[in-house]
């Protein structure tokens, strides 16, 4: 007979139900407690257009929908049998005080007291604390209280993330010979059984080289010859892939990943205003850490004015594509007509709730700092003809509560590859200069 698992308590932190609104249905059989002081935090966040204000108000809607004629102090059934109950806990006096101990009355203290309080109610129970929060998950751990990561939204592999490319060391020179001659061959010609969907390949062969890519409407592996984007010509192999995912019709979404320097932002942008014709408008838009409308506020000025200083790097990029150019020239004076038009614009994140972005390419710079709910909201405003970029560096994270197995970007590479309409390349050589690249080796 297989042994029966053990039933267990979790007890949820705020910052779980702001990263997922929908995290109490992902713990089985289990039941789910959630502290009051979360449900005072929640309040403070229920206002603004972020996602973790949309997180706040579904929670809160959701926890009213359920407990309809219910108290909620009672354990309320999830879903039937496949889930276990829910049940909102009080602040109440425990044996171990973690505002004691610790020495002021917080809330994570107040919620770590909860989940003390329901541990010493259900001493033959499992009772976990689960928080995004790594601090209060090592305060709870001092004081004999089980905590958790949430990891239902979050990447178990990080080092074997896709990369988006291979090398393939070729025996016979003459097979590179052949693959040029006929533009593309079929993956068993060159050892390949089931390539990914738009997976690149580095073949070497004594001296001789190729680059291909998985074609998945051929089915073959079909020869990459370099190009370029309004001035820009890639200076490696991963840059020339990227390229080459930027510039093709038939993906609708590319992800670029990278360190700082190897060239993410410059290539997509670069690209984009390559393919000026094709799109109604160009939209570009990074975070702003920290993301909150509040923030925002206390700078002076319209709503672009009080961007401006984040999206820095994003007119740092443009700036280095216009000076391509002389500055009578026509590619540089497009640029500028561009930006007078509203052809191309730099938005804030937060705008495009409930929108439908239609004829546009989008491209999000440093798309880690979202979470897969920002990421999921992004795409489904994709529209007809609409293309959106992802750059970022998944191992430099700003934001609290993320890293670099739960952040949107890594999660998007995760779930999304191997579909015909999206691409994915990992830029590995830093492309800034000598300095910046002697910088990230030896500092």
């Amino acid at each position: 007979m297989p042994k029966k698992k053990e039933k267990k308590i979790f007890v949820l932190d705020t910052s779980v139900l702001l990263y997922d609104y929908e995290a109490v249905r992902n713990f089985e059989k289990n039941d789910v407690a959630i502290p009051i002081t979360v449900l005072e935090e929640l309040d403070t966040f229920k206002k603004g257009n972020n996602v973790i204000n949309l997180h706040a108000r579904e929670f809160i809607r959701y926890l009213d929908g359920i407990s309809d004629a219910n108290m909620l102090q009672n354990w309320i059934p999830l879903n039937g049998r496949s889930h276990g109950k829910l049940r909102v806990i009080t602040n109440q006096e425990t044996m171990t005080d973690a505002t004691k101990i610790y020495g002021s009355d917080k809330n994570d203290h107040r919620i770590i007291n909860a989940a003390l309080h329901l541990k010493e109610e259900n001493p033959k129970t499992r009772v976990i604390l689960v928080s995004k929060d790594i601090n209060l998950r090592l305060k709870a751990r001092a004081l004999n209280l089980e905590a958790e990561d949430y990891e239902t939204i979050r990447i178990k592999d990080i080092e074997h993330l896709y990369r988006g490319k291979t090398e393939l060391e070729i025996e016979d020179p003459a097979v590179i010979s052949k693959f040029y001659e006929k533009g593309a061959m079929k993956p068993e010609e060159l050892g390949q059984k089931e390539p990914v969907c738009n997976h690149y390949y580095i073949m070497k062969s004594h001296g001789a080289s190729a680059l291909g890519w998985f074609n998945p409407k051929s089915k073959m592996i079909e020869v990459i010859e370099k190009m370029h984007a309004y001035g820009i010509h890639p200076k490696n192999a991963e840059q020339t892939f990227a390229l080459h995912a930027l510039q093709n019709p038939n993906i609708l979404c590319t992800t670029i990943t990278g360190a700082a320097g190897t060239g993410k932002t410059l290539l997509a942008l670069a690209s984009a205003l390559e393919q000026r014709s094709e799109f109604k408008q160009i939209y570009m838009a990074r975070p702003i850490v920290p993301l909150s409308n509040k923030d925002i506020g206390f700078l002076p000025g319209d709503a672009n004015q009080k961007i401006d200083p984040y999206m820095q790097p994003l007119w740092d990029n443009l700036s280095f594509i216009k000076n391509q150019y002389k500055e009578n020239s026509k590619q540089f004076k497009k640029i500028d007509e561009m930006l007078q038009t509203d052809k191309l614009r730099i938005v804030p994140l937060a705008y495009i709730r409930g929108r439908s972005l239609s004829n546009v390419i989008f491209i999000i710079d440093e798309a880690q700092n979202l979470t897969p709910h920002e990421v999921k909201t992004i795409i489904t405003r994709a529209g007809e003809n609409t293309k959106i970029v992802f750059t970022g560096d998944i191992f430099q994270i700003d934001t609290p509560y993320l890293d670099a197995q739960s952040n949107g970007l890594s999660y998007l590479v995760d779930r999304m590859h191997n579909h015909d309409l999206y691409a994915h390349i990992n830029l590995e050589k830093g492309e800034r200069s000598d300095l910046a690249n002697l910088a990230s080796k030896l500092l």
